[in-house]
Formats: structure tokens, sequence, C-alpha cells
């Protein structure tokens, strides 16, 4: 028998290959279930494949595919879309977007839920999110209506579940040709696991904590049994949490010696997130079922909130169901929720640097960045992750890539830390145009650690058919996540820089070069 061939050194640095997506436009497929403007589409998604770019991150609008009535599914304009872009030659990380797009920063379209679904709401205003005002949010329907059958005769959660299963059924020869190779599951606003608690259709701006977004029946019915069978049936939620643009010592709840920090706050809290966590994995279970066998790999976004993160109260993370402390982990226990599924833990806001950001949002993006993805990798599952605003710089880009490999190539292997993909948002004129697009090929060249564009993903990931989600993981074992530990040391600087000011001079010059020539 002989010995295995000795690796050459470019597979050895296939190791560090970190694949990177692109968002596509939220209204590449319009309201109206048409594909817009496909030749332009074309032309960007060949420069996209030109430059190395490995796929496409596109959502796939509940409020389009089922708007004409329950169980009435459109997927043609979709199906057109994914033949453009198996075409050429990019791969699919789909999104189960069972939001509204409109009412969040960057928001440009306006998608509502399916109508059917808004007209349950006339009747049942509760099936929405409510503030303490008794404002509903009608983004995401409320965690506390997934399991009841108020849309004819179905639950969210079905209704959820038959979406993905109608997916799979129409979308299989972009499955089983390896072309969809992510589905990422909506759980809330954004398409992100968390509640609806910085709205900017109310009136909400950074850096303001947000509300609580627990005031609907079902949620208050939930907790008053809870705190009864807990032994307080005298506890009710929080009064004194404030309004959307508080900070958090002005309220009675997150100031100093505040409710958040007495037996009845943490009680809350603890409840508050654990609803948001056994959400996260009644759905994501439901998608294990749907998507059994697939060669794909189902995650999960988590919304990455910076401000207040350097106050003691956390407040901003906290009213979004992050019960995230100094000396409590928030996010580990998610990490360990999807341990379960195998899901990967998608986090937010990779490009922001702490010196970016204003001294009175008391803001952390860095050492956020850190804990959560720190936490996935304690909890072993993937992490991947994606920029929260649009940037082009190279500051951006290099914060990025920092983040995928924290502590830099390994050109014997494995890195001792790696992101498993990160999503670039996002694709547009702007991204297109020439000064942008060539530092942008840069940073894709750095993101594959200067290796080619690998066309075969088994050669820097494990590829393999969905196999069915382990046992439920019981709430105590998951809140033993809760115990902090020290997240993983990070370097200061990236080894695969995009360059500084040097090469920000250099693409100046060149620029007025270009202007005068034509």
């Amino acid at each position: 028998m002989q010995p295995p061939r000795p690796l050459t050194d470019a597979e050895k640095m296939m190791a560090n290959y970190v694949p990177l997506h692109v968002m596509l436009p939220l209204g590449v497929v319009n309201v109206d279930n048409v594909l817009e403007d496909n030749r332009k589409l074309e032309k960007q998604l060949k420069e996209l494949r030109g430059a190395g770019v490995d796929g496409i991150m596109v959502d796939v609008w509940w409020g389009i595919i089922e708007s004409k009535g329950p169980k009435k599914y459109d997927w043609n304009a979709y199906m057109i879309l994914f033949q453009l872009v198996q075409k050429c030659g990019l791969r699919i990380q789909a999104i189960m977007s069972f939001h509204q797009c409109g009412g969040n920063v960057g928001d440009a379209v306006f998608i509502p839920l399916p109508k059917w679904v808004l007209d349950v709401g006339e009747d049942f205003p509760d099936i929405f999110y409510t503030n303490r005002a008794g404002t509903r949010d009608k983004e995401y329907l409320s965690l506390g209506v997934d399991n009841l059958p108020l849309f004819g005769g179905r639950t969210p959660v079905e209704i959820y579940s038959d979406y993905m299963k109608s997916f799979r059924e129409n979308m299989e020869e972009f499955l089983a040709a390896g072309t969809v190779v992510d589905i990422e599951v909506g759980l809330g606003p954004a398409g992100e696991l968390r509640y609806p608690s910085y709205p900017e259709t109310q009136g909400w701006v950074f850096p303001g904590i947000g509300e609580f977004q627990c005031y609907d029946e079902y949620l208050k019915a939930d907790f008053k049994e809870a705190a009864t069978k807990a032994g307080h049936p005298e506890w009710d939620l929080p009064d004194d949490a404030g309004e959307y643009n508080d900070t958090p010592e002005s309220t009675g709840f997150f100031g100093s010696n505040g409710t958040y920090f007495s037996d009845k706050g943490k009680f809350f809290l603890t409840w508050y997130s654990n609803k948001l966590l056994m959400h996260a994995d009644q759905i994501i279970d439901e998608a294990n079922k749907a998507f059994l066998g697939c060669k794909v790999k189902l995650a999960a976004k988590v919304s990455g909130i910076h401000w207040w993160y350097n106050d003691a109260t956390h407040a901003a993370e906290l009213t979004a169901g992050y019960y995230n402390l100094n000396d409590r982990d928030g996010y580990r226990t998610i990490a360990r929720m999807l341990s379960r599924h195998d899901a990967t833990l998608n986090f937010t806001c990779l490009e922001m640097r702490d010196s970016e950001q204003t001294a009175e949002a008391k803001s952390a993006p860095q050492e956020l960045v850190q804990q959560a993805l720190s936490g996935g990798w304690r909890e072993g599952i993937e992490v991947a992750g994606e920029n929260a605003l649009n940037r082009y710089d190279r500051t951006a880009y290099n914060q990025m890539l920092l983040n995928v490999r924290p502590n830099g190539v390994n050109k014997n292997g494995l890195p001792k830390l790696r992101m498993s993909g990160l999503t670039y948002l996002r694709l547009g004129d702007d991204l297109m145009a020439r000064k942008n697009f060539k530092i942008f090929k840069i940073f894709v060249k750095k993101m594959h650690a200067d290796l080619d564009y690998c066309p075969d993903p088994q050669n820097y990931s494990k590829v393999v058919p969905l196999e069915r989600s382990k046992p439920k993981i019981p709430i105590e074992e998951l809140l033993e996540a809760t115990e902090p530990i020290k997240p993983f040391p990070w370097d200061n600087e990236t080894d695969m820089s995009v360059g500084g000011a040097l090469a920000d001079y250099v693409d100046s010059f060149l620029d007025k070069v270009f202007f005068w020539s034509k």
C-alpha cells in the first residue's frame, strides 16, 4: 500500500481559503414577483465571477412568493434568477425571508408580509410584536403566536415549514447541482434572530436603547404564567424601561441599581431571551426536516448590536433579546442551540472598528464580534458573517479580513481560527464603480489567502448531506453556556491587508490621471 501523497504548498494554503458571497439588491425580484433588468444583472454577475467571487446571497421573500393566498406559491421569477446565477458560475446562499422589507437601516424597497397574513392581523392585532405603548410592528409575526392556528388553521411554524418544503421541491435542481449551498432561516426582523427593538418606522434613532417588544396579549399571558409558576404571580412586564431613544441611565430599569439587576428583572430578561432561543430552535428544526439530505448548511443571522456594549447594562442588546452582560454571555447560548442542528452562526458588523464610533454610544463592535465569534467556536459550530453597512474603503476591508482569520494565515494548513465564509453587502452601482471595484477585487483575493478562485467547495469546507438534528437540548443545559469565557485573542492587524493610506494616495493620483486623460 502506497503512502499518501504529501500535500502541495497550494493544498496546504487552501485550508485558509474563505469563500466570499455578495448580497444581491433587496428588490432584485420586485414586489410584483418580476426579475427586473436581468441584462444588467447578468453583466454584474459575470463581473463578480471574473473577480473571483464565490457566490451570491439573495432574500427569497415570503411576501412575494406566497402573496396570492395560503399555499399559492409562485417561484417563477426566482427560478429565472437562479438559472441566471448558475449560468454565471456562482453559488447561492438563499435566505428564507419571513420578514417585511422596509423599516430597517438600508432598506431601499418595501415588501410587506403576505396580504392574507396582514388581514388576520386586522382581527387579531396581537399577532404582531407590540411595545409597551401598544404600537404594533408588522415586520414579523410575534413569536407568541408561533404555535397558534390563527392562519386558516395553520400555525406560523407550519406556514414557515410548508414554505421551505415548497422551496425544496421547486428548487431541487439547484440543490442537487450544488448551486444552492446555504439556507439562512429568517427568524425575526431583517431576518435576524431578535425582537424588533429599534424600528426606524417608529422613530428610533441611533444610539437609542430601543424598547422591549413583548406586550402583545400572547406574550403577556405567557410571562404571567411563567411568573406564577415561579411563585411570583405579582410580577408584571417592565413598566420602567423607557422609550426608543432614551439612554440607559435615564430609565428605572437600566439606571443605577436598576430593575435589570433585581430578581424580578433577571427573571424577565431570562424569560425574554429564552423565548427567542426556543423560537429559533423550533423553526431551524423545521428547516432541518425540509432540507434533510441536501448538501446545504443551515444558518441563523444574529445582529451586531454594538451600541451600549461598553455600558454595564448592555441595554440595546437586552431590548433586542440578547441577555448579554459583563458577567453573562448572551451569544454562546445561541451557539449551543445552533450546535444541535449543526447550523452556522452568521454575525454582522464585521467591518466596524471602535475608533469609528461616537463616544456617547459607548459602542464596541470589535469586542462584540470577538465575543460572538468566539462563542460559536467554543461550541464547535461554524461561524460566518457580513458587514452591516455599505463600505468600499480599505479600512473596512482590512477589518473584515482580520475577523475572518483573527490570527492570520497558516501556510502549513488549517489556521488557528477561520470563519467559514463572509457575505459582502451589497451589489449595486457603487460597488461596480471603477475605483471601488478595483479595491474590491483585491479584497476577494485576500479573502482567498492570495489563492486563485476554487470551483470546488470540498477543497476548503465540509460539504455533506444534511443529517437529522440531534435531540433537543434542555434549557438548563443551554443556560450553562451563559457562563462567560474569555474570548480568543485577535491579532492587531490582518496579515492579508488590501493596503492602507499609501494605497489610497496612489488611487487618488491615478484617478486624477484617469479623469484628465478622458
